[in-house]
């Protein structure tokens, strides 16, 4: 089993206090009980301060476009199926800039997971609103109250049967190393948003106001019950359940291809007009 050591990258360039650093150990620290190897990672990441996240950890790195993270993920993973593809994005990142790539993934349910480092804010562009802050956010780009209804990713995730949808909290490492270990072990697009404090543009939604607020959902809890969990997804307030929502047993995309079943593209050959001729099969 590596250590967690073996996953060292380059020196974190985030604020001190960021609930990034806490998300950046404990994807280490799962990767390291799964016993999974550095170079059978391979992570990919937008643009954003959560984007930069795949710079400090030892493993296989894109580093691709604003909001086009998930197309680049997929791609991986059709090109080598044994590859473990972590997909990292921030709440703007992947639900503003690649939202419509969001809702496709959950369509397509390819065997990625996808990591969302949501802190209500856009923290790399100087704190204006993303789309899960809270109506009446007084931002430098919104000084009059951000006038929008937040966006809710699990609701929606859940409504489109994702195959995974969970929430997680950064400052419950050991809960949230749970639920990483879970998303990378799933078949299947796993969601897990994270909830991560930024203590530099977000006074509002600190570490001391989840504490207050979070709980887990408890051993009762039917993850197959898509209504159940869909209600669920929309209690946000005083209390704020962490866990895993939603799970649906279904075929990947990889799988649906049968090309692709029998061997990953990194293992075939194909011309110009062959690989055409597969594409336009599943499209």
């Amino acid at each position: 089993m590596p250590a967690s050591e073996e996953y060292e990258g380059q020196v974190p360039a985030w604020c001190p206090g960021c609930g990034n650093f806490q998300i950046l150990s404990t994807i280490k620290q799962a990767l390291s009980e799964l016993g999974i190897e550095p170079w059978e990672v391979m992570m990919v990441s937008g643009i954003g301060q959560a984007g930069k996240l795949p710079h400090y950890i030892k493993c296989h790195t894109f580093n691709g476009l604003h909001g086009r993270t998930l197309p680049v993920a997929t791609a991986a993973k059709l090109a080598n199926h044994a590859m473990h593809v972590i997909a990292v994005a921030g709440d703007g990142d992947c639900y503003a800039e690649g939202g419509n790539h969001f809702l496709h993934a959950i369509r397509r349910n390819p065997n990625i997971s996808l990591f969302v480092h949501n802190n209500q804010i856009y923290g790399l562009t100087k704190g204006q609103a993303s789309p899960t802050s809270a109506k009446g956010t007084h931002t430098p780009a919104q000084p009059f109250g951000y006038l929008a209804h937040p966006f809710n990713p699990l609701s929606l995730a859940i409504s489109q049967d994702c195959s995974f949808v969970a929430r997680g909290f950064a400052g419950d490492q050991e809960h949230l190393k749970e639920l990483i270990k879970a998303a990378i072990t799933h078949r299947g697009f796993s969601l897990l948003d994270i909830l991560q404090p930024c203590v530099t543009f977000n006074k509002v939604n600190t570490f001391k106001w989840y504490r207050e607020r979070v709980y887990k959902l408890g051993d009762n809890y039917d993850p197959y019950n898509q209504v159940k969990a869909f209600e669920k997804a929309l209690e946000w307030g005083d209390k704020i359940p962490n866990g895993v929502f939603y799970k649906s047993d279904k075929e990947t995309l990889e799988e649906m291809v049968p090309t692709l079943h029998e061997m990953p593209l990194i293992r075939k050959k194909f011309s110009i007009e062959a690989l055409k001729h597969e594409i336009e099969k599943f499209y």
